[in-house]
């Protein structure tokens, strides 16, 4: 078989005096039987040229099958009367959610055996999902009383959910059936739910509160956003003092509450919006008094935490920069956020690199200072999962590494102890003496350092065959954490290294500004150096590294096939975002206004125009010679839509020489991928395998690891 030819069909697009000659854009058209029939191709196109990565990928998932424990559970979590927990079961591809009684102490969880006394299950997604292909929940909320559960599915993957409510007294459903809602659901009391919908770009905008036991036509619209760079949410505190709805934008927040005691009031502006301020507000109650807890921006970047008194007339605040500081700002720590409860706080922040947590003792009638937690390893998460009641004495913390997999413990704030309540098991046996992680610091071209996590197998030495994942916007983090799927990698020989790259968390905000709008190429840039500095180091060749990224580190992999194609071997890219400036010049589509804060406004804007498309991939791929890619999408991706891919490897095909140049695209899934554990498996075993083949790590034949 050739590989699949897509029509040239040129369209000029005009923007600022510029034109481009667009010859795929037709590509969007996803009605159109020609276009589904071109995916069909590329689809089994991909599969012919990957059909000698059979073995191995059913190896990689015979591997991940293997070391899982298919048949397993949560730790139980104490909401009022009962104890909620998941579990999964061998064969089955969804989870199942249940609760048993509390009978004595709610603070300590009660022993997970197979068969819990006194089960009672909530929902079986399994049950839910039967006769869908893809298959997906949104929301599963229970009322404070314990009586009444929310819950909302997709069986399209378009993140479009239908709403529905459970007794749990009598296992019977309401009538009530609320359609389009977007995730989530929030209770106030027994007699109403407040969700969110979005708009035709999938933003969402509205606010809606739902009587219970009455017809979706009377629901109430109780807020909407109609500044198109911002979206909503809606949520309860842990006090059970107030609802909050929250408008926020890439760049600036606010927040509207009203008391939950009373949910039809009209929702009052905790603080205007101000270009720029972004705050996050929580209730606390110290020595009698009732304060707002606020981690805003106003003192600097990275943010610190501030106090006010609740005022007796009014929920107002007072201008943020005049409140009472408790954690100040500074220039080595990014707080992150704070989570209250009624004897402590706890604070969440970033320094050199690394999530931490901290704990202030509320007990005392003021605001004490915070203590951080301490943990053994240098590369580490520790992650705060909380507890969902307001008085509780412990509250429940994970803590991974690169080799240490993951934990849940709970943190008895008054004596400083951990219990572990479970570690993630891996069948089959594990050794973490067998692993080593470290970090290394690569020097981008404007001298900034930037940090990269090695994990590999001792005793294996440079070069070697080496994955190089990278992100790189949003100012998410990419941070230590165990993988289960990885061992399939690392057991190969092949060493694992994520670029923590400029436009990420990792390093503060400043990091992140460092790599957004007119200073986004400095990702590219600072991804590459980190190519090179493992190359320098001698842990690999760059003909034995493959670069991975996905959704906008999609965008990192298709920047860097253009930048420095020579340096890798192969480069994969999952549902990427490669042809982002025809995307952020149409307000029409899912998600552009928004991010106008993230990428800059090139409709409005030519110098914004001008530096987007000096590096956007679909339009700066070259008559050169490119290694070769995989790219995998979703037909029902409303986030990045299977067109940019489907474009970029047409014109690679075009233009470029080198590959292959290779599509796969998922007829029936999201943003997400697949659904269904089994499924994801699969899916990661596949692309594991082209990685492996790609860098000369294992011939493309069946293959396996010895047992």
């Amino acid at each position: 078989m050739t590989a699949p030819k897509a029509p040239i069909r040129p369209i000029v697009r005009t923007f600022h005096g510029r034109e481009f000659t667009d010859n795929y854009e037709w590509l969007r058209e996803k009605d159109n039987p020609e276009v589904i029939a071109h995916l069909e191709a590329e689809n089994a196109y991909t599969q012919q040229m990957t059909a000698g990565l059979e073995g191995l990928t059913d190896a990689i998932y015979g591997e991940i099958k293997l070391r899982i424990k298919e048949t397993d559970m949560s730790v139980p979590q104490c909401q009022g009367d009962w104890w909620y927990y998941g579990r999964v079961e061998e064969g089955k591809s969804y989870g199942i959610s249940c609760r048993v009684p509390v009978k004595d102490d709610p603070w300590t969880p009660p022993e997970i055996v197979d068969q819990m006394p006194g089960e009672q299950v909530l929902l079986d997604a399994n049950e839910l999902a039967e006769g869908h292909d893809f298959f997906s929940m949104g929301a599963s909320s229970v009322s404070t009383s314990g009586r009444l559960l929310a819950y909302s599915t997709d069986t399209e993957g378009d993140e479009r959910f239908t709403l529905r409510i459970k007794d749990l007294q009598n296992n019977s459903l309401f009538d009530d059936c609320l359609t389009d809602v977007f995730y989530g659901a929030t209770w106030a009391g027994e007699d109403y739910i407040f969700y969110v919908r979005v708009d035709d770009a999938w933003r969402p905008y509205q606010v809606w509160r739902h009587k219970v036991g009455t017809a979706e036509s009377e629901d109430v619209l109780v807020y909407q956003e109609d500044d198109e760079k911002f979206a909503v949410g809606v949520n309860a505190d842990r006090a059970e003092r107030y609802l909050y709805i929250l408008a926020s934008s890439s760049l600036t927040s606010e927040y509207r509450v009203v008391p939950l005691t009373d949910p039809t009031a009209e929702f009052e502006v905790l603080w205007a919006r101000e270009a720029g301020v972004e705050y996050h507000a929580e209730y606390a109650e110290v020595g009698g008094a009732e304060y707002w807890v606020v981690t805003h921006n106003t003192r600097g970047p990275n943010f610190a935490v501030s106090v006010a008194p609740v005022a007796s007339d009014s929920a107002a605040l007072p201008d943020l920069r005049d409140l009472n500081v408790v954690v100040p700002h500074s220039e080595t720590m990014r707080v992150e956020g704070t989570d209250v409860y009624r004897d402590f706080i706890f604070l969440s922040y970033r320094r050199e690199g690394i999530s931490r947590l901290a704990v202030s003792d509320l007990t005392g009638g003021d605001f004490g200072a915070f203590n951080e937690l301490e943990f053994d390893e240098e590369l580490y998460t520790a992650g705060f999962v909380g507890h969902p009641e307001w008085d509780a004495p412990v509250v429940r913390i994970s803590y991974t590494s690169f080799t240490q997999p993951s934990q849940v413990l709970d943190y008895t704030v008054a004596t400083g102890q951990y219990t572990l309540l479970k570690e993630q098991e891996v069948q089959g046996g594990y050794d973490a003496d067998e692993y080593e992680a470290f970090r290394l610091w690569a020097t981008a071209d404007d001298g900034a350092e930037v940090p990269i996590s090695v994990v590999r197998k001792k005793g294996v030495e440079g070069p070697a065959p080496l994955l190089l994942y990278g992100y790189g916007s949003y100012e998410a983090s990419t941070d230590p954490g165990f993988s289960i799927a990885r061992l399939s990698l690392l057991d190969r020989g092949m060493i694992w290294a994520c670029a923590h790259v400029r436009g990420g968390g990792e390093m503060g905000r400043t990091w992140y500004d460092h790599g957004k709008m007119l200073h986004k190429k400095n990702t590219f840039t600072d991804f590459v150096a980190c190519a090179d500095k493992v190359v320098e180091l001698g842990l690999t060749t760059h003909d034995r590294m493959v670069a991975e990224g996905g959704s906008a580190g999609g965008l990192l992999m298709g920047a860097v096939a253009n930048l420095a194609p020579e340096k890798f071997a192969g480069i994969q890219a999952i549902v990427p975002f490669v042809d982002p400036l025809t995307s952020i010049l149409k307000p029409e589509l899912p998600l552009t206004v928004g991010e106008w804060e993230e990428w800059g406004d090139p409709y409005h804007d030519a110098e914004v125009y001008d530096y987007m498309a000096g590096y956007a991939p679909y339009e700066n791929v070259e008559a050169k010679e490119y290694p070769a890619i995989l790219a995998v999408t979703s037909l029902n991706d409303t986030r990045v839509l299977y067109v940019e891919p489907a474009k970029w490897i047409a014109k690679l095909r075009e233009v470029a020489t080198g590959g292959p140049f290779l599509l796969k695209t998922e007829m029936s899934a999201g943003h997400g991928g697949v659904s269904g554990r089994y499924a994801k498996w699969k899916q990661t075993a596949f692309e594991y395998a082209w990685t492996l083949a790609t860098s000369g790590a294992v011939s493309d034949a069946a293959e396996s690891v010895e047992k």
